[in-house]
């Protein structure tokens, strides 16, 4: 796995949290069903990609308190 700086894995960050937090506006009562299952989905994979950059994230701050 490549190795990101703290600073592009906040920018990373930054960027999902903005997106889930539009799909979460989304209205999906208006939306087909196929529509609906699909963005159910995007939300559930950009709470993991969330939680995975939140640990990577960590990591790394403890890696450089320890230096």
């Amino acid at each position: 796995m490549p190795d990101f700086t703290s600073e592009e894995l906040s920018e990373a960050h930054r960027a999902l949290l903005s997106t889930l937090h539009k799909c979460e506006k989304i209205d999906a009562t208006k939306l087909g069903k196929s529509q609906q299952t699909l963005l159910e989905r995007r939300i559930a994979a950009l709470k993991v990609a969330l939680t995975l950059i939140e640990k990577e994230h960590g990591q790394k701050e403890q890696g450089e308190k320890m230096l």
